[in-house]
C-alpha cells in the first residue's frame, strides 16, 4: 500500500511539473513597466467614461476652441523648466 501511495504522489509531481512548463512557456519574454501600464489602464478608463457620459471626445470639439484654450494657457506653463514638466507620479526612469 506504500509503495502506492508512492507511485500515485510521484505521477502527480510529474503532471504538475508538465503543467506548469506549459503555462511558463506561454508567458511573455518581457512584462510592460507598471506605469505604463497604469498610464494606459488610466487613459482607457477616461475614454470608457467619456463615451458612457456623453462627453464629446477630442475629434468632436471645434477647433476655434481648442486654438483658444491652448493660447490662454501657455503664458503660465512658459516658466516652468523643462526638468520639473514631468508627472509626479513618474519614477523618474524616463528621465535621461
Amino acid at each position: 500500500m506504500g509503495l502506492f501511495l508512492i507511485v500515485l504522489m510521484c505521477i502527480a509531481t510529474v503532471l504538475l511539473i508538465r503543467n506548469m512548463n506549459k503555462r511558463i512557456r506561454r508567458l511573455p519574454d518581457s512584462f510592460p513597466v507598471a506605469g505604463e501600464r497604469d498610464r494606459v489602464a488610466e487613459i482607457a478608463r477616461d475614454d470608457a467614461g467619456a463615451r458612457s457620459s456623453g462627453a464629446t471626445t477630442g475629434a468632436e470639439v471645434e477647433a476655434g476652441r481648442s486654438a483658444e484654450a491652448a493660447g490662454a494657457a501657455e503664458p503660465e506653463v512658459a516658466g516652468v523648466p523643462e526638468e520639473h514638466s514631468g508627472s509626479a507620479a513618474g519614477n523618474g526612469a524616463d528621465r535621461s
